[in-house]
C-alpha cells in the first residue's frame, strides 16, 4: 500500500469531484459531498492539509482505492 500524498481540502474536493461527488453544501470550512443515488455522503474540510488518517477514511467510505484516488488527483 502507497503513502498518501499530503493534500489540501480543495484538492481532494476537486478529486472527489471526477468521481462524481459533487459539492451538496457548506457548513463553515466544511463542505459536504453527495453523489447521486448514493445516501453516503463525504464531509471534507476546507483546511491547507488533511491528515493522512481523514484522507484515508474519506478514501474507504467513497468505495476508491488509494490508488485510484491517486490517479484523480493528476
Amino acid at each position: 500500500m502507497s503513502g498518501l500524498p499530503v493534500i489540501s481540502g480543495m484538492q481532494a474536493i476537486e478529486a472527489f469531484s471526477k468521481a462524481g461527488w459533487l459539492p451538496h453544501r457548506q457548513v463553515g470550512s466544511h463542505v459536504v459531498l453527495r453523489k447521486e443515488g448514493s445516501k453516503i455522503t463525504l464531509t471534507v474540510p476546507k483546511h491547507k492539509e488533511l491528515k493522512p488518517s481523514l484522507l484515508r477514511n474519506l478514501i474507504k467510505v467513497s468505495g476508491l482505492t488509494v490508488e485510484e484516488f491517486e490517479t484523480l488527483l493528476k
